[in-house]
């Protein structure tokens, strides 16, 4: 599946940002999705995902501000980042993997991936 990931920019601390990955070749459905995300000089960790039932999963960091969702018509999914926080600036990647019964967190687990989307957050 080919990825590419969009909706990055400059936000102020405590505004919101939509980031949307688009796929190609087959559907979101067919795969496992997640968001993870690379701050500069750090390792690129995980935001938000789905479980094999379809619920889902999120980073502490970002729990109750973050929303990750699939839209099957156009194919996407999306991550909506509320009262959003300095620290969340990093540049945001999609990653797929095949569906799995365990709750993927790790890069490594994900073969799939978008080219990433700066988002910055001033304070």
């Amino acid at each position: 599946v080919q990825l590419q990931a969009s909706g990055g920019g400059l936000v102020q601390a405590g505004g919101s940002l939509r980031l949307s990955c688009s796929a190609s070749g087959r559907t979101v459905g067919s795969y496992v999705m997640a968001w993870f995300r690379q701050a500069p000089g750090k390792e690129r960790e995980f935001v938000a995902t789905f479980t094999w039932t379809g619920t889902t999963y999120y980073d502490d960091s970002v729990k109750g501000r973050f929303t990750i969702s699939r839209d099957d018509t156009k194919n996407a999914v999306s991550l909506q980042m509320n009262t959003m926080k300095p620290e969340d600036t990093a540049v945001y990647y999609c990653a797929a993997r095949p569906i799995s019964s365990f709750v993927a967190t790790h890069p490594a687990q994900y073969d799939s991936w978008g080219q990433g989307t700066l988002v910055t957050v001033s304070s």
